[in-house]
């Protein structure tokens, strides 16, 4: 793809953190974030300076609802309140539900493939552990059509994730049981991957295919139709940051460093597609279709097109499994399987750690944490990790090309990068 856009690195703060018990702000959330993800990088302060007094660097915040969370909006200004090389540097906030990380990615990548900009700094964070999980399930509600799905409803969105792990039984006419125990397995996997991974929410946290399978229990609760506690997501306080460049930047930025423009990968394709906003429009809309979530197949196929690769040429994947359900249905989106064959590849361990198409060697969002608008910056920062050898204890062997999977809502906007040498 011409125009290219490169990724330089980042970094993302510890998501086992509850930053309010430290008797910390969201703005100490963003600084850490800040300073550590540019230390890692390599672009000092004086840099940022001189590129702003040339006009080639942006600053792009995701985050969903800060609002409600922190009491605090305008956060794509707060970089200012980091360090004074942010004076006079155009930043702006991005927001679409769980994937505000992504559609601020996108914005960076389209003022540099326009060279608008030479440099992007990418920030996405949410602090979601100043409210009750009640609360906070109603303030996820407004990622839904709030009036129609969320209103009065306690957590709204297992409720309306339960509902696609009911049409995916329905409609490939799958065993129960044996579809279930490919949720617990999904489950199994991503807890058992964040124990790799040292910033991972859930590292020391207990789990097994057993205690998956036990929904219902007083220890695993059923919280939205078939889906129990194990089977979602986790409430998380996070930041991550990246730095994506042009190739004219990233030229100098490379030969300052001492190493070759190969060195840093690019992103090579990319698909974003907005589906019906409410659950029960999406399976209106897909009955007939294979796919019962088709526009996020299609996103996955727009990246694809874009960078002329298919499922056989990617590595590793780093999906949004907000609950094992949109995991289950990822698994064919990606075309690791045909749709309604999705419990193959679970079953034959394809997408486990060491299988032949891993997906979320970090943990994902059940392992990992899910703070909803840094997930996407945070699963761009793994497959930087992973296509570059540097994932430390969860490095998939040999990665070359990864593909990420960002959704919003009950898989309203979708979005897809794939990244790669």
């Amino acid at each position: 793809m011409k125009d290219a856009v490169y990724v330089l690195g980042g970094e993302q703060t510890d998501f086992q953190r509850n930053w309010t018990k430290e008797g910390k702000t969201f703005m100490s959330l963003f600084r850490e974030a800040v300073q550590d993800g540019l230390e890692k990088v390599g672009l000092t302060p004086d840099e940022i300076k001189k590129l702003n007094k040339q006009n080639r660097i942006g600053v792009f915040v995701g985050n969903f609802d800060g609002e409600q969370y922190a009491v605090q909006g305008h956060l794509g200004a707060f970089l200012t309140e980091v360090d004074p090389c942010f004076f006079g540097v155009p930043g702006a906030r991005y927001e679409a539900a769980c994937a505000s990380g992504s559609v601020a990615i996108d914005a960076a990548q389209t003022k540099l493939r326009s060279k608008d900009y030479d440099v992007a700094i990418v920030v996405g964070m949410e602090i979601m552990k100043t409210v009750s999980s009640s609360v906070g399930g109603d303030f996820l509600g407004t990622a839904a059509y709030y009036e129609k799905e969320a209103k009065g409803v306690q957590f709204p969105f297992p409720k309306l994730f339960g509902k696609l792990a009911d049409v995916l039984l329905e409609r490939y006419k799958l065993d129960e049981k044996r579809y279930m125990g490919a949720l617990a397995e999904i489950s199994r996997i991503n807890y058992a991957n964040a124990k790799r991974n040292p910033k991972a929410q859930t590292r020391s946290w207990f789990m097994n295919n057993e205690h998956a399978n036990a929904r219902g229990g007083e220890f695993n609760m059923a919280v939205g139709g078939r889906l129990a506690i194990t089977d979602c997501s986790q409430v998380t306080d996070g930041a991550a940051l990246v730095v994506l460049a042009n190739k004219n930047y990233a030229e100098e930025f490379a030969k300052k460093k001492g190493t070759k423009l190969s060195a840093y990968p690019k992103i090579k394709g990319w698909g974003h597609r907005v589906a019906p906003i409410t659950f029960e429009a999406k399976v209106a809309e897909s009955k007939g279709d294979k796919w019962v979530l088709p526009w996020t197949r299609q996103t996955v196929k727009d990246a694809f097109d874009r960078s002329g690769l298919n499922t056989k040429d990617i590595d590793v994947f780093e999906t949004h499994d907000c609950f094992t359900s949109s995991e289950y249905a990822a698994i064919s989106a990606f075309g690791i399987t045909q749709p309604g064959k999705e419990h193959e590849a679970i079953e034959d361990g394809v997408i486990d750690f060491h299988g032949k198409k891993p997906i979320n060697p970090s943990g994902g969002l059940i392992g990992a944490g899910h703070p909803v608008g840094a997930s996407g910056v945070r699963m761009m920062l793994d497959i930087y990790k992973q296509v570059t050898g540097t994932a430390g204890d969860y490095q998939v062997e040999g990665a070359k090309n990864g593909l990420m999977l960002n959704i919003g809502g009950s898989a309203t906007t979708n979005y897809v990068f794939v990244v790669g040498k």
